[in-house]
């Protein structure tokens, strides 16, 4: 019998939606380009607005953008582990060969629409 490995899941950095994602993102870029921005006129206090980013940003900007992909892979891929070795693969469509739209979209191609 051979030992068997478990790992961690990944972490998850996504969100519900992009529009939301890239509003995290604006958010977080305009808390450090701000509290940059501000340092001459406030002085090293501009940069306590800087942690607020992190949060907005869950992590660094690389956390954010790992996200961002993260989002927009979303339901398209889907990964499948088979004797120890993972692969991603697309995501048959949800609506793959059900009724109405099957129907339309053959009607559609024979000119019959």
């Amino acid at each position: 019998m051979s030992p068997r490995t478990t790992t961690a899941p990944a972490p998850d950095f996504a969100s519900r939606s992009v529009p939301r994602h890239l509003a995290r993102g604006a958010i977080g870029l305009g808390l450090i380009g701000g509290a940059l921005a501000l340092v001459p006129v406030v002085g090293p206090v501009a940069l306590l607005a800087a942690p607020l980013a992190l949060v907005a940003f869950r992590g660094c900007p690389t956390c954010w953008a790992i996200g961002l992909v993260q989002t927009i892979s979303r339901g398209r891929l889907e990964r499948r582990c088979e004797d120890g070795v993972c692969t991603l693969e697309k995501r048959p469509p949800a609506n793959a060969g059900s009724g109405l739209s099957s129907s339309l979209s053959s009607s559609l191609s024979s000119g019959r629409g």
